[in-house]
Protein backbone atom coordinates (compact mmCIF):
# COMPACT_ATOMS: atom_id res chain seq x y z
CA UNK A 1 0.00 0.00 0.00
CA UNK A 2 1.33 3.40 -0.61
CA UNK A 3 1.33 6.13 1.18
CA UNK A 4 1.38 9.72 -0.02
CA UNK A 5 2.84 12.48 1.83
CA UNK A 6 2.98 15.93 0.90
CA UNK A 7 6.00 18.64 1.64
CA UNK A 8 5.47 22.18 1.14
CA UNK A 9 7.62 24.23 -1.10
CA UNK A 10 7.71 28.06 -1.48
CA UNK A 11 4.51 30.00 -1.63
CA UNK A 12 2.03 27.03 -2.84
CA UNK A 13 4.08 23.89 -4.08
CA UNK A 14 3.64 21.05 -3.03
CA UNK A 15 6.25 18.25 -3.71
CA UNK A 16 4.43 14.81 -3.51
CA UNK A 17 6.09 11.55 -1.60
CA UNK A 18 5.02 8.37 -2.54
CA UNK A 19 6.01 6.19 0.27
CA UNK A 20 5.61 2.35 0.59
CA UNK A 21 5.77 0.21 3.90
CA UNK A 22 9.88 -0.30 4.02
CA UNK A 23 10.43 3.07 3.97
CA UNK A 24 11.51 3.22 0.48
CA UNK A 25 10.05 6.55 -1.46
CA UNK A 26 9.67 8.42 -4.88
CA UNK A 27 9.25 12.59 -4.76
CA UNK A 28 7.32 14.11 -7.60
CA UNK A 29 8.23 17.31 -8.51
CA UNK A 30 10.98 18.69 -6.50
CA UNK A 31 10.82 22.13 -7.03
CA UNK A 32 13.44 22.73 -4.24
CA UNK A 33 15.53 20.18 -2.66
CA UNK A 34 15.96 21.54 0.92
CA UNK A 35 12.39 20.47 2.30
CA UNK A 36 12.66 17.54 0.33
CA UNK A 37 16.24 16.42 1.92
CA UNK A 38 15.15 17.26 5.63
CA UNK A 39 12.11 15.19 5.30
CA UNK A 40 14.19 12.28 4.01
CA UNK A 41 16.24 12.47 6.81
CA UNK A 42 13.90 13.20 9.28
CA UNK A 43 11.86 9.84 8.24
CA UNK A 44 15.28 8.05 7.62
CA UNK A 45 13.84 7.20 3.87
CA UNK A 46 15.44 6.12 0.58
CA UNK A 47 14.75 7.66 -2.22
CA UNK A 48 14.40 5.23 -5.44
CA UNK A 49 13.10 7.67 -7.85
CA UNK A 50 11.79 11.09 -8.91
CA UNK A 51 9.02 12.05 -10.74
CA UNK A 52 8.58 15.03 -13.14
CA UNK A 53 5.43 16.33 -14.84
CA UNK A 54 6.93 19.41 -16.73
CA UNK A 55 10.12 21.65 -16.79
CA UNK A 56 8.92 24.57 -15.29
CA UNK A 57 11.72 25.41 -12.47
CA UNK A 58 9.52 25.26 -9.63
CA UNK A 59 9.00 21.50 -10.75
CA UNK A 60 12.62 20.56 -11.28
CA UNK A 61 15.01 23.15 -9.69
CA UNK A 62 15.47 20.78 -6.45
CA UNK A 63 16.54 17.64 -8.41
CA UNK A 64 20.36 18.58 -9.04
CA UNK A 65 20.62 18.35 -5.44
CA UNK A 66 19.19 15.47 -4.67
CA UNK A 67 20.54 13.45 -7.19
CA UNK A 68 23.95 14.81 -5.87
CA UNK A 69 23.11 13.52 -2.38
CA UNK A 70 21.38 10.18 -3.79
CA UNK A 71 23.46 9.31 -7.12
CA UNK A 72 21.55 6.20 -7.96
CA UNK A 73 18.12 7.73 -7.95
CA UNK A 74 16.41 7.05 -11.28
CA UNK A 75 14.89 10.62 -12.44
CA UNK A 76 11.84 10.05 -14.86
CA UNK A 77 10.44 12.44 -16.76
CA UNK A 78 8.80 13.59 -19.94
CA UNK A 79 10.59 12.78 -23.33
CA UNK A 80 9.63 16.05 -25.26
CA UNK A 81 11.15 18.76 -22.47
CA UNK A 82 14.62 19.99 -22.17
CA UNK A 83 15.38 18.32 -18.69
CA UNK A 84 19.17 17.47 -18.40
CA UNK A 85 18.95 15.12 -15.40
CA UNK A 86 16.32 12.41 -16.65
CA UNK A 87 17.68 8.95 -16.71
CA UNK A 88 14.22 7.90 -17.86
CA UNK A 89 12.58 9.47 -20.49
CA UNK A 90 8.84 8.68 -20.65
CA UNK A 91 5.93 9.52 -23.05
CA UNK A 92 2.54 8.81 -23.60
CA UNK A 93 1.28 5.24 -22.99
CA UNK A 94 4.42 4.10 -21.20
CA UNK A 95 4.80 2.85 -17.81
CA UNK A 96 6.69 2.24 -14.73
CA UNK A 97 6.79 0.56 -11.57
CA UNK A 98 7.09 1.79 -7.97
CA UNK A 99 7.27 -0.41 -5.16
CA UNK A 100 5.63 -3.36 -7.42
CA UNK A 101 2.76 -0.86 -8.31
CA UNK A 102 2.74 -0.17 -11.80
CA UNK A 103 1.96 3.67 -13.36
CA UNK A 104 0.58 4.75 -16.73
CA UNK A 105 2.36 7.75 -18.19
CA UNK A 106 -0.19 10.62 -19.93
CA UNK A 107 0.44 12.83 -22.42
CA UNK A 108 -1.07 16.32 -20.81
CA UNK A 109 0.43 19.08 -23.34
CA UNK A 110 -1.39 22.57 -23.22
CA UNK A 111 0.65 23.93 -19.94
CA UNK A 112 3.58 23.14 -21.70
CA UNK A 113 3.72 21.15 -25.03
CA UNK A 114 5.60 17.90 -23.00
CA UNK A 115 3.88 17.86 -19.44
CA UNK A 116 2.62 14.28 -18.63
CA UNK A 117 1.01 12.97 -15.51
CA UNK A 118 1.27 9.66 -13.83
CA UNK A 119 -1.48 7.61 -12.51
CA UNK A 120 -1.73 4.44 -10.87
CA UNK A 121 -2.84 2.95 -7.37
CA UNK A 122 -6.28 5.15 -7.94
CA UNK A 123 -3.69 7.89 -7.61
CA UNK A 124 -3.06 11.03 -10.69
CA UNK A 125 -0.20 12.87 -10.20
CA UNK A 126 -0.61 15.52 -12.56
CA UNK A 127 1.55 18.71 -12.15
CA UNK A 128 -0.15 22.01 -13.23
CA UNK A 129 -2.50 20.82 -15.90
CA UNK A 130 -5.65 19.91 -13.39
CA UNK A 131 -6.09 22.19 -10.24
CA UNK A 132 -9.14 21.82 -7.80
CA UNK A 133 -11.56 23.95 -9.30
CA UNK A 134 -9.87 25.21 -11.92
CA UNK A 135 -7.06 24.44 -14.72
CA UNK A 136 -3.09 25.82 -15.92
CA UNK A 137 -2.85 28.56 -17.47
CA UNK A 138 -2.38 27.45 -21.23
CA UNK A 139 1.61 28.77 -21.46
CA UNK A 140 3.35 26.42 -24.94
CA UNK A 141 0.08 24.45 -25.90
CA UNK A 142 -3.04 25.52 -27.28
CA UNK A 143 -6.26 25.85 -25.51
CA UNK A 144 -7.34 22.67 -27.83
CA UNK A 145 -4.66 20.94 -26.46
CA UNK A 146 -5.45 21.77 -22.75
CA UNK A 147 -8.99 21.30 -23.45
CA UNK A 148 -8.28 17.46 -24.71
CA UNK A 149 -5.60 16.80 -21.94
CA UNK A 150 -8.88 17.53 -19.53
CA UNK A 151 -11.49 15.61 -21.18
CA UNK A 152 -8.57 12.72 -20.99
CA UNK A 153 -8.68 12.85 -16.93
CA UNK A 154 -12.53 12.91 -17.12
CA UNK A 155 -12.15 9.53 -18.22
CA UNK A 156 -10.57 8.18 -15.24
CA UNK A 157 -12.59 6.19 -12.40
CA UNK A 158 -14.07 8.46 -10.15
CA UNK A 159 -12.90 7.23 -7.18
CA UNK A 160 -8.97 8.50 -8.84
CA UNK A 161 -7.15 10.87 -6.15
CA UNK A 162 -5.64 13.96 -7.37
CA UNK A 163 -2.33 15.11 -6.12
CA UNK A 164 -2.02 18.40 -8.19
CA UNK A 165 0.86 20.78 -7.35
CA UNK A 166 -0.21 23.97 -6.33
CA UNK A 167 -2.71 25.16 -3.37
CA UNK A 168 -5.03 26.90 -5.58
CA UNK A 169 -7.81 25.83 -4.65
CA UNK A 170 -9.36 29.30 -2.76
CA UNK A 171 -8.94 31.26 -5.79
CA UNK A 172 -10.29 28.80 -8.22
CA UNK A 173 -13.34 28.68 -6.42
CA UNK A 174 -13.34 32.21 -6.25
CA UNK A 175 -13.54 32.07 -9.66
CA UNK A 176 -15.91 28.76 -9.91
CA UNK A 177 -18.45 30.54 -7.79
CA UNK A 178 -18.31 33.43 -10.30
CA UNK A 179 -18.88 31.49 -13.04
CA UNK A 180 -21.74 29.22 -11.79
CA UNK A 181 -23.19 30.66 -8.23
CA UNK A 182 -25.87 28.40 -8.06
CA UNK A 183 -23.67 24.84 -7.62
CA UNK A 184 -25.17 24.06 -4.54
CA UNK A 185 -22.12 21.37 -4.53
CA UNK A 186 -19.72 23.89 -5.17
CA UNK A 187 -21.17 26.29 -2.04
CA UNK A 188 -20.56 23.00 -0.04
CA UNK A 189 -17.12 22.62 -1.41
CA UNK A 190 -16.46 26.31 -0.68
CA UNK A 191 -17.35 26.09 3.20
CA UNK A 192 -15.12 22.51 3.29
CA UNK A 193 -12.07 24.39 1.87
CA UNK A 194 -12.63 27.42 4.00
CA UNK A 195 -12.80 25.56 7.04
CA UNK A 196 -9.46 23.53 6.08
CA UNK A 197 -7.59 26.67 5.09
CA UNK A 198 -8.49 28.21 8.43
CA UNK A 199 -6.78 25.70 10.07
CA UNK A 200 -3.72 25.93 7.66
CA UNK A 201 -4.80 22.22 6.58
CA UNK A 202 -4.05 21.38 2.62
CA UNK A 203 -7.22 20.77 0.85
CA UNK A 204 -5.47 17.85 -1.73
CA UNK A 205 -6.18 15.43 -3.05
CA UNK A 206 -9.47 16.04 -4.54
CA UNK A 207 -11.26 13.43 -6.92
CA UNK A 208 -12.44 12.78 -10.09
CA UNK A 209 -15.62 12.77 -9.01
CA UNK A 210 -15.50 15.92 -7.12
CA UNK A 211 -13.96 17.98 -9.98
CA UNK A 212 -16.80 16.64 -12.23
CA UNK A 213 -19.36 18.44 -10.01
CA UNK A 214 -17.29 21.20 -8.92
CA UNK A 215 -14.92 22.89 -11.71
CA UNK A 216 -16.20 24.75 -14.90
CA UNK A 217 -13.24 23.44 -16.44
CA UNK A 218 -14.28 19.72 -16.31
CA UNK A 219 -18.49 21.18 -16.89
CA UNK A 220 -18.14 23.16 -20.23
CA UNK A 221 -21.24 21.10 -21.37
CA UNK A 222 -23.31 22.19 -18.12
CA UNK A 223 -26.51 24.63 -19.55
CA UNK A 224 -25.70 26.67 -16.51
CA UNK A 225 -21.71 27.35 -17.81
CA UNK A 226 -22.43 27.88 -20.95
CA UNK A 227 -25.13 30.53 -19.78
CA UNK A 228 -22.41 32.04 -17.89
CA UNK A 229 -19.95 32.42 -20.87
CA UNK A 230 -22.96 33.57 -23.74
CA UNK A 231 -21.21 36.79 -23.91
CA UNK A 232 -17.88 35.76 -24.29
CA UNK A 233 -17.90 33.66 -26.94
CA UNK A 234 -19.31 33.18 -30.72
CA UNK A 235 -20.70 29.78 -30.01
CA UNK A 236 -21.61 27.20 -27.61
CA UNK A 237 -19.13 24.24 -28.69
CA UNK A 238 -17.44 22.66 -25.77
CA UNK A 239 -13.79 23.80 -26.69
CA UNK A 240 -15.14 27.43 -27.67
CA UNK A 241 -16.89 27.28 -24.04
CA UNK A 242 -13.54 26.63 -22.16
CA UNK A 243 -11.36 28.98 -24.28
CA UNK A 244 -13.84 31.74 -23.06
CA UNK A 245 -13.22 30.42 -19.68
CA UNK A 246 -9.64 30.47 -19.66
CA UNK A 247 -9.94 33.44 -20.84
CA UNK A 248 -12.17 34.96 -17.94
CA UNK A 249 -9.91 33.03 -15.59
CA UNK A 250 -6.62 34.67 -16.76
CA UNK A 251 -7.92 38.51 -16.34
CA UNK A 252 -10.42 37.18 -13.31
Amino acid sequence: MLHIKSIPAFNDNYIWLIQNSDQRCAIVDPGDAKPVLAYLKEHQLTPEAILITHHHHDHIGGVPDIVHHYPDINVVGPKQEPIPTLTHPVQDGDQIELFDVRFTVLELPGHTLGHIGYVGDDKLFCGDVLFSAGCGRVFEGTMEQMFNSLNKLLTLPDNTEVYCAHEYTTSNIAFAMAVEPDNQELKHYRDDVIRLRAQDKITLPTTIKTEKNINPFLRTEAATIVKSVANRTLNAEPLSIFTALREWKNEF
